[in-house]
């Protein structure tokens, strides 16, 4: 890979750096990270990691549920009522917060990689390199079990 969290670049791929360089937060700094904080540098490449690696919708949603669990958990406590009506109170307001989320996840992902230091689009671009590279490994693995599929065929037919 080309980039480095010290120069970061647009060819900075999924990871910038070797998986060593990658340092994650502990849980309190990845707590206030999931609340909209931001990291020092050192946590740069994690960041960057977190936004691109094969599974960033899901964190983006954990990353969600952090922040409305504040919200859902006053509202389940201190608003006056019954809890079944305080309680669905709080499913529409995480269901709204989460309809929101999801429709503005790139751009929210793409932030957090930008106030990390990277330059805007780099978590976009890798995320759409690494989709490609693993379309062109299923279109190997595809092409490779057609041809076996084939050999089969013509042995069957005697040719």
């Amino acid at each position: 890979m080309s980039g480095s969290p010290q120069q970061p670049g647009p060819d900075v791929g999924p990871v910038a750096g070797p998986a060593k360089d990658v340092v994650r937060p502990d849980p309190f700094r990845w707590i206030w990270y999931a609340l909209g904080g931001g990291l020092p540098a050192r946590f740069a490449p994690w960041v960057l990691h977190d936004t691109t690696t094969r599974t960033w919708a899901v964190r983006h949603v954990l990353r969600s549920m952090t922040q409305l669990a504040v919200p859902i958990a006053l509202v389940l406590l201190l608003v006056p009522g019954e809890f079944w009506i305080r309680g669905m109170a709080a499913l529409g307001g995480v269901f709204l917060g989460l309809f929101f989320s999801v429709a503005y996840m790139p751009e929210t992902t793409e932030n957090r990689v930008v106030r990390a230091g990277y330059p805007a689009g780099t978590a976009t671009a890798a995320r759409d390199r690494a989709a490609q590279a693993r379309e062109v490994e299923e279109s190997v693995r595809r092409r490779a079990a057609a041809g076996r599929r084939a050999e089969r065929y013509r042995a069957r037919l005697g040719r």
